[in-house]
């Protein structure tokens, strides 16, 4: 979302893919979750005018990691681009799967799984708290080992821009494409609530990882699936939306007896 507004073309394609989208629903499937819409556009304002000074601080931390590390990498050599995709996809993948492990990571990724219909406005629902869930740690790694940080941000930008369509049932199989890259039926998957699809194809652009770790399922034929949380965020208004799973996660920390109890509630499973 931030990225959109830096490029305001970008915003223009995004609108205009999800009007499209919004027309081809309508005409069908004859639904359209137009509250649902408004409430993930209501998430992503508030998380655009909140996250430049996460940005801020996030700068800094990747700029002091950077003077840190022991070695670094040559910006202008493409080796280090190429390398580079695979790690923030590697990392991507390990941070993507930790957030669908560990409640304190979840209370933020959950946000983006609270949509009830999966249609390209909720690829924009994401949870505000990321600079407390402590995701960025894995991507901050990265610049230790050596990856300028002007290389681990623009490919993340990259990364997440990639994954706006494919927030979409628009789209069908893609053939062997699946092989290798994440794919609308892929992220579909993801997105499902049954208990059969929980936790699995994490992966941004690539689906190698998930493949290689186990954690990959295939779509369904003919099957449609259910979206959003397994415990259901039955609101449309975006403060609601952003701090309902931090809510159930906070009320079970109190329960908690002693710190050690709430330790593990906090980093146990969702």
């Amino acid at each position: 979302m931030r990225l959109a507004l830096q490029h305001p073309w970008i915003l223009l394609i995004a609108l205009a893919l999800a009007g499209g989208e919004m027309l081809w629903r309508r005409r069908t499937r004859a639904d359209y979750d137009a509250a649902g819409a408004l409430a993930s556009l209501g998430v992503a304002l508030v998380q655009a005018v909140t996250r430049p000074l996460g940005g801020i601080i996030l700068g800094l931390a990747f700029l002091s990691a950077a003077a840190l590390a022991p070695v670094q990498f040559p910006v202008d050599d493409a080796r280090t681009w190429i390398a580079g995709f695979f790690a923030v996809e590697l990392a991507y993948y390990a941070f993507h799967r930790m957030s669908h492990t560990t409640r304190w990571l979840w209370a933020t990724h959950a946000v983006h799984h609270s949509a009830q219909q999966y249609i390209l406005p909720s690829a924009v629902r994401l949870g505000w708290t990321e600079l407390v869930s402590l995701g960025w740690l894995f991507f901050l790694a990265l610049i230790f080992l050596g990856f300028p940080p002007l290389v681990v941000t623009l490919l993340l930008g990259a990364n997440l821009l990639y994954q706006f369509p494919l927030h979409t049932e628009m789209v069908g199989r893609l053939g062997p494409l699946e092989w290798i890259f994440n794919t609308p039926a892929h992220h579909r998957v993801h997105h499902a609530s049954e208990a059969e699809f929980l936790d699995c194809n994490f992966g941004g652009v690539l689906i190698v990882w998930d493949r290689l770790f186990g954690t990959f399922r295939s779509a369904p034929d003919g099957r449609t699936l259910r979206f959003g949380l397994v415990t259901p965020c039955e609101s449309h208004n975006p403060l609601r939306i952003a701090l309902f799973e931090w809510r159930r996660l906070f009320a079970d920390m109190a329960r908690a007896k002693g710190l050690s109890g709430k330790l593990r509630i906090a980093l146990g499973r969702p």
